[in-house]
């Protein structure tokens, strides 16, 4: 493999497989406040925050974090109370109990005020601090931490007004390098040093540190206990497939639920983080394998679950569950002992599963999302490992893994977004 192309897997990995504190949705929200308020040099008397519809259904129904509250009005409120914005999407670590009595506050005077905006990126966060005299504006675009504008009384502080241009697809992160393919990450995977990739492994080690609270707690619908508890009423078989759903399911009840453990994230998503790696952990402890090929496997699905939501960008209509399972179900069938083209019947597997499963908002029933994900993950290794895959007559599915792959990121980001739209309708008139 080229050297140029090696480092900038690496270097993906390192950059979109990041810590998240919360719902990165509010906490995208909480990060350009915070980021205004510290340009504005004073508190505000107010906060104007304009998001993009997909940024609204998924932060209004999600708990943000040593809050007990859900919603963007109280995550933008913290950030201009609490956080330093040099921890990026863990800004709210370690959150106050005075920190967010004042935010609960200013919310409750009708301090906060969030809007939509439209005919603009999928992911898309203006924030507005204002006092008296003066007014800042940060502008995050393309990525949950991506401040592309600072502005402060109109004048420009940092960016560039040309960078809130829209774009198609809301994630380029694979476009600077040569054409990639899945190929190419099943090279790099299997034939890096350990020392070039073993940093991966902090991923499973912090989302298996969550799930273990998910499973401690009562959290959110407490998928993940149940399925534990019925696995101790024998009326569940603690097997592989049980084992997965239950340790995945039991981190996304927790996260969704508010918990302040962070997860490591995928694509800016912390569920999809932990959809990605905790099947693959779960089924490792399960195997018993070893640590390189623990890292291996994850190698695989974190650049996977990237390279698709690459081409369908970070947010759309399609839950990003979906994509993170298939991409955790290559990095199942790697430890199996699986083939690469084994792989890419797991894929087709899946493209032809759960394709089509809706994203209506993050919430704390994500937590059965992610069950039913892993699930078709796991089924989907299974099925690979013994040579049989969905064939090419059915649906969207192809014979060549990247066209199926360009199937399901064509629909996710062209096919559905009238039901983007009428998804975000229902859930306002609720």
């Amino acid at each position: 493999m080229e050297q140029t192309l090696k480092e900038h897997l690496i270097k993906l990995l390192k950059t979109e497989v990041v810590p998240a504190l919360g719902c990165t949705e509010p906490i995208a929200v909480a990060l350009a406040v915070a980021k205004a308020r510290e340009v504005l040099g004073s508190l505000p008397t107010s906060i104007t925050v304009y998001v993009s519809p997909n940024i609204l259904k998924n932060g209004m129904g999600v708990g943000v974090p040593g809050t007990g509250m859900v919603g963007l009005h109280i995550a933008a409120a913290l950030g201009v109370f609490y956080g330093d914005t040099s921890n990026m999407l863990q800004l709210l670590n370690g959150v106050t109990p005075d920190a967010v009595h004042l935010a609960k506050q200013f919310v409750e005077e009708k301090k906060v005020t969030i809007a939509v905006k439209n005919d603009i990126d999928k992911l898309y966060v203006e924030a507005i601090c204002r006092n008296d005299t003066d007014s800042a504006s940060v502008f995050i675009k393309g990525a949950h931490s991506n401040i592309v504008l600072v502005e402060r009384n109109g004048a420009v502080v940092n960016g560039s007004a040309e960078a809130l241009k829209p774009t198609s697809i809301n994630s380029n992160a694979l476009s600077p390098c040569p054409k990639v393919l899945f190929s190419d990450i099943y090279e790099f995977a299997t034939t890096a040093s350990i020392d070039e990739i073993e940093f991966i492994l902090e991923g499973g080690v912090m989302n298996k540190r969550i799930s273990d609270e998910g499973l401690r707690g009562d959290y959110g619908l407490k998928v993940g206990k149940c399925i534990i508890g019925k696995i101790d009423k024998n009326i569940l078989k603690d097997d592989l497939l049980t084992y997965a759903m239950a340790v995945t399911s039991a981190a996304s009840d927790a996260r969704m639920a508010g918990n302040e453990l962070p997860a490591m994230s995928n694509s800016g998503s912390g569920n999809q983080g932990i959809t990605v790696m905790l099947p693959v952990v779960a089924v490792a402890e399960k195997l018993k394998s070893s640590t390189d090929e623990l890292a291996r496997a994850l190698v695989i699905s974190n650049l996977l679950s990237i390279y698709i939501k690459s081409k369908m960008g970070r947010l759309s209509a399609l839950c990003g569950v979906a994509v993170a399972a298939t991409a955790s179900s290559c990095g199942i069938v790697f430890l199996l002992g699986g083939t690469f083209e084994q792989m890419t019947y797991a894929i087709r597997n899946m493209v032809g599963n759960l394709t089509g499963m809706i994203c209506d908002g993050a919430k704390v029933g994500c937590s059965l999302k992610v069950s039913s994900g892993v699930s078709a993950s796991v089924n989907a290794a299974l099925l690979a490992i013994d040579n049989i895959c969905i064939q090419e007559t059915d649906g969207i599915v192809t014979d060549d893994v990247e066209s199926s792959i360009e199937n399901l990121a064509k629909l996710g980001s062209e096919g559905m977004m009238e039901t983007d739209k009428m998804i975000l309708d229902l859930m306002l008139k609720k």
